[in-house]
C-alpha cells in the first residue's frame, strides 16, 4: 500500500566521502604548499561535479519525522478535486446565454495563458491591488478574447456571472471520500491542521466549508491571497511555524520547522519549498500520473496515492504526535 524509497543522495554522498579520503591522503603527501591553491581549484571544482550529480540523482534523502505536531494541507489534488473540465465550464456558460461558438475552441490554452498573464500583472490573485472576484473576471474574460470570442458588454457580464457562480458550487468541486477521515484521525491526535494554499480566501469562506470541511478540521488556513506571497517562498512556510506557534501555549517547548509536515501534489511548491524551510513533505498522486510520481521519487520526494497512505506511513514510523 506504500513504499518508502531508499535515498540516492545519501548513498551518493557516503561514496562521496570514501572517494575523496585517498585525494585528501594523497594531496598532503605528495602536493608542495606552493601548488596548494591549484589543488584546492582542483578540489572546488571536483565537488562542484558531486554536486551535480547530486541534483540530478535527487537530492533530497529521505527523513522520517521524530515528532508531528502541525499538518498542512495543500486543497485542489490534496483535499478536493475539481468536477468536470475547464471547457465544460466555460463554453457551457457561454452557450447558455445564447454565445454562438465555432467548433473545437481552444478555451483550456487561451485559459492558461490568460492566467500566467494576470500571475504576473497582478500576482497572489491580485493581492492587496485587486479584489479576487475582480482578478477572476479579468483572467475569464481575457480567456475569452484569447480564444477568439467576441462578446458585447452584456455578454460579458452574464458569461462571467455564470462561470463565477459555478466555481462557487457543488458543481465544480468535490472532495476525496479520505479527506474528512484523515482530518478527522490527525484531529484526535492532538495535531494541528491547516491549509496552506496558491489560492484566494474564497476556499475558506465557502468552498471547503460547503463540502463539510469547517475550522473544527482546519485549525487555520493561509492562502497567498491573504499573505501576499506563494509557495514554495520561504515566507508561506514560515507563516505555517508563526501560525502554529500562535496556537501553542506551552512557551517552554517551542515550535519547530522539523514538527511540521506539509502535504501537497506540486514538487517545486509543496515538496522543496517545505524541505528547504526544513519541514517535512509528502506529495499525492492522486490522478494515477505515474511517470511524474517516479520522477518525483527519484528526486527524493515522498509519494503516495491517498492520504490513508499517510496515515499508515506516519502510524508505524514511530514518530510522536502533538
Amino acid at each position: 500500500m506504500f513504499s518508502i524509497q531508499r535515498s540516492a543522495h545519501g548513498t551518493l554522498q557516503r561514496g562521496a566521502v570514501e572517494r575523496g579520503a585517498p585525494w585528501r591522503q594523497l594531496a598532503a603527501a605528495t602536493v608542495p604548499a606552493s601548488a596548494s591553491a591549484c589543488l584546492q581549484q582542483h578540489q572546488q571544482h571536483y565537488h562542484r561535479q558531486q554536486q551535480q550529480q547530486y541534483r540530478e540523482m535527487g537530492s533530497w534523502p529521505k527523513v522520517r519525522p521524530r515528532r508531528l505536531r502541525v499538518i498542512t494541507c495543500d486543497i485542489t489534488g490534496t483535499l478536493l478535486s475539481f468536477k468536470g473540465s475547464l471547457e465544460e465550464h466555460y463554453l457551457g456558460s457561454a452557450q447558455k446565454i445564447g454565445i454562438q461558438l465555432y467548433p473545437n475552441v481552444p478555451i483550456g490554452k487561451a485559459f492558461n495563458k490568460a492566467y500566467r498573464e494576470m500571475c504576473t500583472r497582478y500576482p497572489c490573485f491580485g493581492g492587496n491591488v485587486l479584489p479576487a472576484k475582480e482578478w477572476w473576471k479579468l483572467t475569464v474574460l481575457r480567456s475569452f478574447e484569447l480564444a477568439n470570442i467576441t462578446l458585447t458588454t452584456e455578454q460579458q457580464e452574464a458569461v462571467f456571472s455564470r462561470i463565477y457562480s459555478r466555481f462557487g458550487s457543488l458543481g465544480a468541486y468535490e472532495k476525496f471520500e479520505d479527506t474528512l477521515p484523515f482530518l478527522h484521525w490527525v484531529g484526535r491526535l492532538n495535531v494541528r491542521c491547516g491549509v496552506l494554499s496558491n489560492a484566494d480566501e474564497r476556499y475558506g469562506d465557502s468552498i471547503l466549508p460547503m463540502l463539510g470541511v469547517t475550522h473544527d478540521e482546519l485549525h487555520f488556513q493561509l492562502f497567498s491571497k491573504d499573505l501576499g506571497f506563494e509557495k514554495p517562498d520561504p515566507r508561506c512556510f514560515a507563516a505555517v511555524i508563526k501560525e502554529g506557534e500562535r496556537m501553542n501555549h506551552d512557551r517552554e517547548d517551542p515550535l519547530l520547522p522539523g514538527h511540521c509536515l506539509h502535504i501537497g501534489n506540486d514538487y517545486t511548491k509543496d515538496f522543496e519549498g517545505a524541505r528547504r524551510a526544513g519541514m517535512h513533505a509528502i506529495l499525492l498522486d492522486r490522478y494515477d500520473e505515474e511517470e511524474l510520481a517516479q520522477e518525483w521519487k527519484r528526486r527524493g520526494a515522498l509519494v503516495f496515492k491517498d492520504l490513508m497512505d499517510v496515515v499508515l506511513w506516519l502510524g508505524q514510523s514511530g514518530c510522536k504526535f502533538g
